[in-house]
């Protein structure tokens, strides 16, 4: 994002500290079911790692990645838009 120009280095700074104000829990997900999301899909399996992760634990999916977005709402997992 700061390579190309889409935010500042004070924007990208903040965000940071915002990020590392949120509570993070680690869960379990499946890797076999997040392989057969990617092979499904044709997409990264880090990618479908995640939409397994939202599908599961029926969390939205918060991205600005269009593709993934797209994946998300075609498995029926809400999204939260990023603008």
């Amino acid at each position: 994002m700061l390579k190309r120009k889409r935010i500042t280095s004070d924007q990208a700074f903040e965000a940071l500290d915002v990020y590392g104000k949120i509570p993070i829990r680690f869960l379990d997900v499946e890797l076999e079911q997040s392989l057969r999301i990617a092979d499904e899909l044709g997409i990264y399996a880090y990618d479908a790692y995640i939409l397994r992760c939202a599908q599961r634990y029926r969390s939205p999916l918060v991205s600005l990645d269009r593709n993934l977005i797209a994946c998300a709402k075609n498995m029926g997992i809400q999204v939260k838009e990023v603008c």
